[in-house]
């Protein structure tokens, strides 16, 4: 079946195209001002019924409405649209707005993939414009994104990925995620207002404070039923998602890369294309859309999506800046005997980096620290059976490094102002060729000259003073893409993980360059389960990075079971951050039965269908089950109500892998799990369920 199929039409004036996914369809049709519009975003449509749709409204009800229906593919300024621009060019001469003409389509469709371009050109200007659109046979994920080209120079003001209309419903509900610094990804569902309602991320990362997604449902949608649609921008710079909901009853968003008042010059020749933004429709729920959204990042995002994610072990938490060759060794040897996979040395490791005022630019060994170097350390992890791996900070300089002293100019600055420090450091301007370039060449020597198999990329402050020339927000980020896609080609078992501060880089543009990001910097394991569940409202469990820390935990100070800690951990690619220095025996020997009991269920974990369930998390792949249960704070007097596992065979019979229990599918899900989570404060259970016959 064609996934992408031009459709013939009574009326020549009424062209439209059908793109077909798994279960759902989206049609694109032009009215006869060649406007592009969606017709259809949802169930899926045979080619008759949808060249059978009705074609797109072009005028409004009076004359102070839209001309439009609010259903236009790039909302541009021409003519009598009041809808939130997508597309704001402004012309030699002054005028701004874009006046539709359909040039030509290319359909370029398989059994296996779809690609759709339609190409405009604005009707007095020599400028064109070209919307893409991307289907896969395994997805239910359209992915879309937008060209631009010029025969004169022009100022672009806005050009947003794509938008997107959700059809006409009787209310709207919107889905998102707010937070800040150890606190990310906390989930809002909020009736959606009439207006436009703007999320925004304007540090330069896609941020901690919000996250380039959102999900629209009629007010009705639950975890397991209803209608939801949704978008994820491929973006790791700032960005600009505005919602709108018309008095007239339509909603949708438009958005893309940056973040208001970020224009540039597109010169005559000169092309521009945006990143992607992605959308998806499901049936089934904010469940369903999350597992669509898992299996498409799989498929199609991840570097390395088959490889389970190792065990790793940083030192971070037990030493901080006080790493020394010897503390290391002593950490590697017991994070191997525990389990770990891979041992990762963080901050501290070079140059005159003795705190975080200092030595941010100098990416060689502290000698005094590591006297022979990186080597004799690394070498010990290899013959413990472990990967080593390293932080890093490319992008960061301090002004108290001998990088900083002799390139002054090679960070972004407003010439004339005072150059703003956070967490006394400055950002390196990657969208200078010599500086990325720069960038480039040490990261290969590092990786080249040692054997390094991971590498942790951070970006712990915000990008200011970028100037006024929006290319340059944009460009940076392109160069990070650019430095991390070379330097995976040049060393292809490199593995590396995306980390701002925690979460501060969570997105599908950091994700399709590393295989993992750091979800927060918060590790309280009560707090991780509010992050970890907003995290997987759209990106999957083998993308999740989550450390068992110490207890009190540092940054809280909270006080919680060893069990409890691994238990939260065990929902993503687990990794320990403790000091295990400071562990008991009896500690460390609980950890070690933990990791083992961890990698038997990895596979379900990090490759498996994720359900969220009231209390719990549940993971489904093939035959076998597993279910996290955690129970918060005791209240007296709160019923404590089963677990209901999902997703199995009503028909089936399930058999506890632990107990020897057996139980009917169809009972688990009507009656659940009864748990023994008593015990005090923070008690957790763990279930292995094999489906038998």
């Amino acid at each position: 079946m064609r996934l992408v199929t031009p459709l013939a039409s009574a009326e020549a004036a009424d062209r439209r195209w059908l793109l077909r996914t798994p279960t759902t369809s989206y049609v694109v049709g032009l009215g006869a001002d060649d406007a592009p519009r969606c017709l259809h975003w949802g169930r899926a449509l045979t080619a008759e019924q949808a060249a059978g749709l009705a074609a797109p409204a072009t005028a409004g009800a009076s004359s102070f409405d839209s001309a439009t229906a609010g259903d236009e593919e790039l909302v541009t300024e021409a003519g009598a649209r009041f809808e939130t621009p997508s597309l704001q060019v402004a012309f030699p001469g002054g005028d701004r707005g874009i006046d539709w003409r359909f040039d030509a389509d290319d359909v370029d469709s398989t059994d296996d993939r779809g690609h759709l371009t339609l190409r405009f050109a604005d009707r007095r200007h020599p400028f064109l414009v070209e919307l893409h659109y991307r289907v896969h046979a395994d997805s239910d994920v359209i992915e879309r994104w937008t060209v631009l080209r010029s025969a004169l120079p022009v100022t672009v003001l806005r050009c947003d990925s794509a938008a997107w209309s959700v059809p006409v419903l009787g209310g709207y509900r919107l889905s998102h995620v707010t937070g800040g610094w150890s606190a990310e990804h906390t989930l809002r569902r909020t009736e959606l207002p009439v207006g436009e309602t703007v999320l925004t991320g304007r540090r330069g990362v896609s941020g901690h404070h919000a996250n380039p997604w959102l999900m629209i449902d009629g007010g009705d949608a639950t975890e397991t039923h209803g209608e939801v649609w949704g978008g994820a921008l491929a973006w790791s710079g700032s960005w600009r998602v505005t919602v709108t909901r018309g008095p007239a009853g339509r909603a949708g968003w438009t958005g893309g890369a940056g973040h208001e008042g970020l224009t540039f010059r597109l010169a005559p020749g000169a092309e521009w294309v945006t990143p992607a933004f992605a959308g998806l429709y499901s049936a089934h729920g904010y469940g369903g859309a999350s597992r669509a959204w898992h299996r498409h990042v799989a498929r199609h995002v991840l570097p390395e999506p088959d490889e389970p994610r190792p065990v790793l072990y940083n030192s971070w938490e037990a030493v901080g800046f006080e790493v020394d060759e010897a503390n290391q060794l002593r950490l590697a040897g017991l994070a191997a005997e525990v389990g770990a996979e891979l041992f990762v040395v963080d901050d501290g490791w070079f140059g005159g980096r003795v705190g975080d005022r200092a030595g941010l630019g100098d990416w060689w060994p502290n000698r005094e620290r590591f006297p022979g170097g990186l080597t004799p350390l690394i070498d010990e992890v290899h013959r413990l059976g472990m990967r080593f791996g390293l932080w890093v900070e490319p992008e960061m300089v301090n002004p108290d490094s001998d990088l900083y002293r002799a390139h002054p100019d090679w960070v972004h600055h407003t010439p004339g102002r005072p150059r703003t420090e956070l967490r006394n450091q400055l950002v390196l301007n990657l969208a200078r060729p010599e500086v990325a370039d720069q960038v480039r060449k040490w990261l290969h020597e590092l990786v080249a000259e040692h054997e390094i198999d991971f590498l942790k990329w951070d970006f712990n402050r915000a990008l200011t003073e970028a100037g006024p020339d929006g290319r340059v927000w944009h460009d940076h980020v392109r160069a990070v893409y650019a430095i991390l896609d070379q330097l995976r080609a040049d060393h292809p078992g490199l593995r590396a993980e995306g980390c701002a501060g925690g979460g501060g880089r969570t997105d599908l543009g950091m994700m399709a360059r590393t295989d993992q990001v750091w979800t927060s910097d918060n590790t309280d394991a009560h707090d991780r389960i509010a992050i970890q569940r907003g995290f997987s409202q759209v990106y999957p469990a083998r993308a999740m990075a989550a450390w068992v820390t110490d207890s009190p935990n540092p940054l809280t100070g909270r006080v919680t079971p060893l069990r409890f800690r691994f238990h939260v951990a065990m929902a993503g690619a687990l990794g320990l951050g403790g000091d295990l220095l400071a562990w008991s025996p009896e500690e460390l020997a609980e950890a070690a039965r933990l990791v083992a009991v961890y990698k038997d269920i990895r596979p379900v974990v990090q490759f498996g269908e994720q359900y969220r369930l009231d209390g719990g998390v549940q993971y489904l792949d093939g035959d076998r089950v597993v279910v996290l249960a955690w129970r918060g704070p005791v209240a007296f007097g709160e019923p404590r109500v089963p677990l209901r596992p999902a997703g199995l065979d009503p028909l089936g019979r399930y058999r506890d892998e632990d107990t020897g229990e057996l139980h009917h599918g169809a009972v688990l899900m009507a009656s659940g799990l009864h748990l023994d989570l008593t015990g005090g404060d923070y008690a957790s259970a763990l279930v292995r369920l094999r489906k038998e016959g």
